[in-house]
This record gives C-alpha cells, sequence and structure tokens, in this order.
C-alpha cells in the first residue's frame, strides 16, 4: 500500500521564530550572510560562495542579463533563463560578463575611415560612450585612437565626416601596458583625470581598456559578486535534452556555475546530465540539480554529483504543478527534512552539499525563516520579478504599475524541457499561470530593505552568521488564529495619504 506521512506538510507562514539572547555585540552591521553555493569537503572552503543568501530564478519574466547584473552588484547571483537559443542564452551571459572588469576588452570599435553616422549607430546599439579606434575596427588591432561624446556635435557636424577627423589621436590619448596591474591603472586614470584609460602590447595593439566608473561602482558596491579577473559572477539554467549543445557554449561563454531547471528532479535524466558534465569537465564546472522534496530525492541528487541541491515543488506564486498533478509538499516541511538529510549527508562522508529553497517565499520574514531551517540560500522568482531591472514590460492596470509575470509551465513560455518526463517534445498541459505583480522599484532599494530585515531578525536570535542561525535557532508553529493576531487588528487604519 501507499506510504502515508503522518505530519501535514506546513508552508512557511505557520512558523515563527522565538527569540534568542542577544548580546551587544551582537548588531546587524556585524552580520556577515555570506553563504557557499557548491559542495566542499570538510575543512575546505567551497570553490564559489555569495554574499547575501539569494539567486533569482531561471524563469524568462526574471533572469537576463540586466537583472544578472544588477544582483551580482547587490552580492547575489542569477541563473539566465534556458528557455531560448543557446546562442541568445550565451550572448546574454557574455553581456554579464563584459559589463564590468577591472580589464576589459573592448567591444565598441570602429576604424578611422568609418562615419560619423557610425559611431552613433554604435553607440545607440551597444550604449557605450567611449570608442576604441583601431587600424581594423576590431577589438585587438592597432590603437589609433578614442572617439567620446566630447569628440563630435552631431547639429554641428555632417554625418558623413570621417572618424579620423574628429577622433581624439593617440598622440593625445593617455594609455598604459598591457601589463600595468589594476592598482596602477586606476592611479594613472585618478592622476590624469580621465575616464578611460586604454592598455595597449609592445606593437601598439589594443588588450584592455580600464575604466574609471568600475572602480567607481566597486567602492559604492562593495559587496558585489565578482570573480578572479573582476568580472561579475553569473549563473545559467540547462535542460536535460540538449545539454550536450548547450553546456559547452555556457562554458565557453564564461558562466561560473549552472543549474539544471525542471519541475522534478529524482529522475534519471537529472543523474545523465550530471554525468555528461563530470565526464566532460571533471569537477571544474559546477551544476545544481532539483527540485526535491525529500530526504531520498537529495541523496540521490548528491550522490549522482550535483554541487548543490534545490527544494520545492509546486510553492512558486505562478506555479500550479500541484492543482495540475496532484504531486508537491509544502515548502517549510520540504526544506526541514532535506536539510536533515544534507547534515546526515555531511556526516556520514565529509561533504556539504548546500540547499536551495526554491519557491513559497511571500514575505521578507520567509527568507530568514527558510535560512534558519537550514537554506544555505533562496531562490526568487515573484520577489525579482517586480523590479525595474527585470526582463518585462511595466503596465498600469486600473491606475497601479504592474510587472507581467509568467511561468515557466505558462502557455506563454512553454518550456517543455523544464516538464520534461522523456516523452514528445511538447507541454501537454500547463503548469503555470501567466500573471501581473505589484511594481516594486529598483532591485537594490528592495534587496537592501531586505536583507536589513534578515539581519534584524538575526540579531534577535543572537546570531552573526547563517550557520550560527540555523544552530541557535528556535521555530515554534501557530495556531490560525496567532497568524491573525500578528498582524494589525482590531483598530481602523489610518489612510497613508
Amino acid at each position: 500500500m501507499a506510504f502515508y506521512y503522518e505530519e501535514p506538510s506546513r508552508t512557511f507562514s505557520e512558523y515563527l521564530l522565538i527569540p534568542g539572547y542577544s548580546s551587544a555585540e551582537c548588531i546587524p552591521a556585524k552580520v556577515s550572510l555570506k553563504t557557499p553555493l557548491v559542495k566542499y569537503e570538510k575543512g575546505q572552503e567551497p570553490a564559489i560562495s555569495i554574499n547575501i543568501p539569494m539567486v533569482s530564478a531561471i524563469m524568462q519574466s526574471v533572469s537576463d542579463d540586466r537583472l544578472a547584473i544588477a544582483l551580482a552588484r547587490e552580492g547575489g547571483l542569477s541563473f539566465i533563463f534556458g528557455s531560448q537559443s543557446v546562442e541568445d542564452q550565451v550572448e546574454m551571459i557574455k553581456k554579464v560578463k563584459r559589463y564590468r572588469a577591472g580589464f576589459v576588452v573592448s567591444d565598441s570599435n570602429i576604424s578611422p575611415e568609418m562615419t560619423l553616422q557610425d559611431v552613433l549607430e554604435l553607440t545607440e546599439r551597444t550604449g557605450h560612450s567611449t570608442i576604441a579606434v583601431t587600424e581594423d575596427g576590431s577589438p585587438s588591432g592597432k590603437l589609433l585612437g578614442i572617439v567620446t561624446n566630447k569628440d563630435y556635435r552631431v547639429s554641428r557636424m555632417d554625418a558623413d565626416t570621417k572618424v579620423k577627423d574628429f577622433m581624439t589621436k593617440l598622440e593625445n590619448v593617455v594609455y598604459a601596458d598591457e601589463d600595468t596591474t589594476l592598482k596602477e591603472a586606476n592611479d594613472i586614470i585618478w592622476e590624469h583625470k580621465i575616464n578611460c584609460l586604454p592598455l595597449v602590447n609592445k606593437n601598439q595593439e589594443l588588450v584592455y581598456l580600464v575604466f574609471r566608473k568600475d572602480y567607481d561602482t566597486h567602492k559604492k558596491n562593495e559587496n558585489e559578486l565578482i570573480d578572479g579577473s573582476k568580472r561579475y559572477m553569473v549563473g545559467a539554467g540547462i535542460n536535460t535534452r540538449d545539454y550536450a549543445e548547450r553546456v559547452p557554449a555556457l562554458v565557453e561563454a564564461g558562466a561560473d556555475v549552472l543549474c539544471i531547471d525542471s519541475s522534478e528532479g529524482f529522475s534519471e535524466w537529472q543523474k545523465l546530465t550530471i554525468d555528461y558534465i563530470r565526464e566532460m569537465y571533471g569537477d571544474s564546472v559546477k551544476v545544481g540539480a532539483g527540485n526535491v522534496v525529500d530526504a531520498d530525492g537529495f541523496r540521490f541528487l548528491a550522490e549522482a554529483g550535483a554541487d548543490f541541491v534545490k527544494v520545492g515543488i509546486g510553492g512558486g506564486a505562478i506555479c500550479i504543478t500541484r492543482e495540475q498533478k496532484g504531486i508537491g509538499r509544502g515548502q517549510a516541511t520540504a526544506l526541514i527534512e532535506v536539510a536533515k538529510a544534507r547534515d546526515e549527508y555531511y556526516q556520514e562522508t565529509g561533504i556539504y552539499v548546500p540547499i536551495c529553497s526554491d519557491g513559497g517565499i511571500v514575505h521578507d520574514y520567509h527568507v530568514t525563516l527558510a535560512l534558519a531551517m537550514g537554506a544555505d540560500f533562496v531562490m526568487l522568482g515573484r520577489y525579482f520579478a517586480r523590479f525595474d531591472e527585470s526582463p518585462t514590460k511595466r503596465v498600469n492596470i486600473n491606475g497601479s504599475y504592474m510587472k507581467e509575470y509568467w511561468g515557466e509551465g505558462s502557455a506563454r513560455a512553454r518550456n517543455w524541457q523544464r516538464y520534461d518526463m522523456g516523452g514528445d517534445k511538447k507541454l501537454s498541459f500547463e503548469e503555470g499561470v501567466d500573471s501581473f505583480v505589484p511594481y516594486a522599484g529598483s532591485l537594490k532599494d528592495n534587496v537592501d530593505q531586505t536583507l536589513s530585515k534578515v539581519r534584524s531578525t538575526m540579531c534577535n536570535c543572537g546570531a552573526l552568521t547563517i550557520p550560527e542561525l540555523q544552530e541557535k535557532a528556535k521555530i515554534t508553529l501557530v495556531s490560525s488564529t496567532s497568524i491573525v493576531e500578528g498582524g494589525a487588528h482590531d483598530v481602523t487604519l489610518r489612510d497613508k495619504r
């Protein structure tokens, strides 16, 4: 007969944290939210950690290159959605890796024989105001000068004017040798009061550009998530069908970590995908897997070689898998069981496999609860879809601004690979909806506020790190009546206007 769980599956809203002792040293400013992203052995450091415990969902309506840049700037990581062509996904990864670096390979270049019109079109297409002029118009050609918006006035110049006639020639450009360190380059930039420093080799060929704005940005965002080359870090979603084509392209493009995007991960398809990656790249390519909701699912993926495991089925705001198929589990219950399995696996093997809570986050305090229950980080879709940086349109609905938000299992996305069970290459029925979410402004402002609440609550629990929170947290179930008691009640609220 079927196995029956004695306890019902529960959601985050059914729990509260009990405050613990807080010393005078336990203040929000001292809280560290750094957390491992990928597995590591006892006594070692993880190959990749993130500075805040937040990653964005692998969704068309959430994670493109623009949001990836904004989130990396705050210390988190985005997984660029894989329900698009390999070429388009690769281009998004490249845009993130190019966006901010100590040493940038120029992707806005022009030859001296081209025209002002070409400059204007290039600027419009790339958004870059500094253009390198090379002999052949290539990123690594012989550097002859640069063009910025200070070199021309559209209203007073003919569009056919040759670049060589208005560019700043090399003899008037401050540049340096390719062996110049980043610190030296920044010192030169400040000394000469310039915005961009070209670095050239002994043949005068352009190698890199170093920008003042990158230095300024880093000083304002010291928590930003960058790789060893000072580039923003970014992840990419993959599926269990075209991985042999997609994975090599994403790795070559510079993706820092991959994640198998599937509604249900306790399957041989995921193991085959991980096996391929290990055979081709060993442990050098990091890949997460999921989603699972119990100990058996976690152990299967951990033993298959997953670098992290995602937890959650049917808890997303736009997910209707539970309605359509009758599978899933309350997010809190699933997370609690998988976290216990993760700890047991660590005790047995000495290998710590991080877990990601994916779905079920409605309120900011749910993030803290998820961390306390054992999650190393959380994956958010609806949360990020509300912001300026998400890829969807902002629309006016009955006088209120909203952002479009749709699920990967909706008719709009038709991401059949995410729900693939080895049958026909099609989405037989919907497992997601097409919707709107309230527009909430910039990512930075909202993430700052959410994490402020997380840090404050951690201090209430006497914890300055996520592992300490998981060790010290005391969690209680709440009744439906106490949930009502927890909000404003028995009063008439004043109009905020």
